[in-house]
């Protein structure tokens, strides 16, 4: 089976996350939405989507190929469904294709009339996980980890739990099921876990430090650490070698990034290489409990997310000084530093050094040594894809810094 994992309109609305990479990369629950893919159907993927990604994220396409959209997750019924797939014939989800079977010409065929070109439409509306937003990623974090979690129950085999950590609630499902999974290498000692509201899984060398006190469900990816006397409420995802501190709640870190002092996020996303300085904090909630707005790229405008609570959305190699304020709803694009008194402004575009006192530009010298240094610390190459990545998104978003430096 030759997979690929196609992003279509909703890719702007996922923006910041999706301008460095494809919707499938975004990470939720414990695995990127590619990886769910991957593992489901034991087989590697690659990509379709904007021309400027494909330098690192190329199309591999053969002639009876299968095609998935990128922003959805799988489960047992689309599964079966994909199984019984037959070429030219695709499964829809309402209005929006959810995956074919065919070739690179029926691909291009759908992007100029639609699902009419397929012979056959098969309609999958029922319980499919699918994020369109950019508040899905935390809303919707705990189907993702479940879906992820059970998988790994089922089919792994894992560390003993220290004496030295207190659980609250049962270590064992009705089914038999362990609540908390530890991967090779994990270490997690003389901290509290509460599992009542959910499970709890560390991944291979992960560390949970004294003092720490979790609720889950959360999920501690390979490499990553939770800090001395954190808080981390669930549903909350901390990707692969971040470093995180203080209190958290339902919020998803993709990878590589920290937060490791105090200070509150809630209800966030976070991408790679970003950073947070020490007292951080972010309004989840307004003062007058009113629905939270978030800009959206798509709309051009802040949209309405028909939340109550919604935090701060971070793009990647972004980063905060030390005692930053984000209000209810930020938005934060790729490679801006936000530092200074008082809260900046809702929507901070990309490339943008500054805050609540104004900005001026981060030049491409600048953001350029400034990913390669601190990529380089965790011995992770800034490559020349990398480079060409960063400085098409300079150029796509000079339009959001116009009147703003």
């Amino acid at each position: 089976m030759n997979l690929i994992l196609f992003d279509d309109a909703r890719r702007e609305h996922l923006k910041p996350f999706t301008f460095v990479r494809p919707v499938s990369e975004i990470r939720m629950g414990i695995t990127t939405l590619r990886e769910k893919w991957e593992l489901a159907l034991s087989v590697k993927a690659s990509w379709e989507t904007v021309d400027y990604l494909k330098v690192k994220y190329p199309s591999v396409w053969k002639n009876d190929s299968l095609i998935v959209n990128g922003g959805v997750l799988p489960n047992t019924k689309l599964l079966k469904a994909i199984h019984n797939l037959k070429t030219g014939h695709c499964i829809t989800d309402g209005n929006e294709l959810v995956a074919f079977k065919g070739n690179q010409a029926l691909y291009n065929q759908y992007l100029e009339k639609g699902v009419d070109v397929f012979s056959k439409a098969i309609s999958i509306p029922e319980n499919l996980i699918s994020i369109h937003h950019t508040w899905d990623i935390f809303g919707l974090n705990h189907l993702a980890f479940a879906y992820d979690y059970a998988i790994r129950a089922e089919n792994g085999s894992f560390e003993p739990l220290s004496e030295s950590v207190r659980v609250t609630g049962d270590l064992y499902q009705a089914d038999g099921t362990p609540n908390i999974l530890l991967e090779e290498g994990a270490v997690v000692e003389n901290c509290y876990i509460n599992v009542k509201g959910g499970p709890v899984y560390i991944g291979k060398n992960a560390e949970v430090m004294e003092g720490a006190m979790l609720r889950g469900p959360i999920a501690l990816c390979d490499n990553a650490k939770i800090n001395m006397g954190a808080k981390i409420y669930g549903a909350t995802t901390i990707g692969p070698y971040c470093k995180v501190g203080g209190e958290v709640q339902n919020s998803v870190f993709f990878a590589y990034s920290n937060k490791g002092h105090d200070g509150f996020l809630g209800n966030s996303v976070l991408a790679e290489w970003c950073n947070l300085g020490a007292d951080t904090n972010n309004s989840n909630l307004r003062n007058d409990y009113g629905e939270v707005r978030v800009w959206n790229y798509a709309d051009n405008g802040f949209a309405k997310t028909g939340l109550q609570f919604s935090g701060l959305m971070l793009g990647d190699h972004s980063k905060s000084g030390i005692n930053t304020m984000f209000n209810t709803g930020t938005v934060v694009g790729v490679c801006s530093n936000i530092y200074g008194a008082g809260f900046p402004r809702a929507f901070i575009p990309s490339f943008l050094m500054g805050g609540g006192a104004g900005f001026k530009l981060n030049p491409k010298a600048k953001y350029q040594s400034m990913a390669k240094l601190m990529m380089e610390r965790r011995h992770v190459a800034f490559t020349a894809a990398d480079k060409d990545i960063l400085d098409a998104v300079f150029a796509e978003t000079e339009k959001y810094r116009q009147g703003l430096i």
